[in-house]
């Protein structure tokens, strides 16, 4: 093996970097095998991330997507369910253009293609 004092700083730059994913790969390999993970290096440790707070629903929020999710497996399966009642929505009505407005955007797109012709001579 080379003596430390010869050796270049990017080679030491690059045995650092095959060390740390030789120690992610045992730690990777641990967790698949469900053994326990080796000792961190000291070059790698870090403080534990702060644990997260748990989020909490209502119970009145619980129950309305409870009935959401039965009238959706009801609707799915062709049966109705008692609990599971969601009013239909109304369909939206089509807008129409009235006849002043369509002619307002014809005269509009007119005069923009007269000036691009114009423009374009």
């Amino acid at each position: 093996m080379n003596n430390i004092l010869t050796v270049s700083v990017a080679q030491l730059k690059r045995a650092i970097t095959i060390k740390e994913q030789i120690e992610s790969l045992e730690s990777e390999l641990a967790g698949v095998l469900g053994g326990s993970t080796p000792a961190p290096s000291v070059a790698k440790v870090v403080a534990p991330a702060p644990a997260k707070k748990k989020k909490v629903m209502s119970p009145a929020a619980r129950a309305k997507i409870a009935t959401a999710q039965k009238a959706r497996w009801a609707k799915v399966k062709g049966t109705s369910s008692a609990t599971a009642k969601v009013p239909a929505a109304a369909p939206k009505k089509k807008r129409k253009l009235s006849p002043e407005g369509r002619a307002n955007i014809v005269a509009a797109l007119k005069a923009r293609w007269a000036a691009k012709k114009k423009g374009a001579k």
